[in-house]
């Protein structure tokens, strides 16, 4: 999927601040607002655009402790995989699930209330899973993010 120039500085706009009006975007990037929309709602049909989200200050709404906590599944079928993943992502401390190659199938990022929430999530919850072969829980001390993020370029000859 390629996006041209108007394209990827439309991106731009939207990743500093998605509530901003269509006139606006159309004036930082200098275009017509019709334009703006057409491109906007274009970027979205295809899919480029998948919605926005809200960031929420994790620590105000009682979550400051946030983990990255690894987990190996055994054995290692589809079927159970499917499931556990299912049954991680409706967890309400759970940010986001990433299935990963390699010594763990997932990553886990969870943000709770304290240390004893973390403890609790971990052994009252995954380690009483019989699927779960091992578990290794690493503890956030800050969560940066790079959150404008423009298409990437292929390299030539590959």
């Amino acid at each position: 999927m390629s996006l041209d120039e108007l394209d990827t500085r439309i991106l731009r706009e939207l990743q500093v601040d998605a509530r901003r009006s269509n006139r606006d975007i159309a004036a930082s990037v200098g275009i017509a607002p019709t334009t703006a929309l057409d491109r906007t709602r274009a970027l979205r049909d295809r899919g480029v655009i998948k919605g926005a989200l809200l960031d929420v200050d994790l620590p105000s709404i009682g979550r400051p402790v946030q983990a990255l906590i690894a987990v190996r599944i055994r054995p290692p079928s589809r079927r159970v995989i499917e499931a556990f993943r299912t049954w991680v992502c409706a967890l309400p401390d759970t940010l986001g699930v990433f299935v990963t190659s390699g010594t763990e199938d997932f990553l886990i990022h969870v943000a709770v209330p304290d240390n004893d929430s973390l403890y609790a999530f971990v052994i009252d919850k995954l380690t009483e899973r019989a699927e779960i072969a091992d578990v290794r829980t690493s503890v956030v001390y800050e969560h940066l993010r790079n959150d404008r993020i423009g298409p990437g370029q292929r390299t030539p000859g590959r």
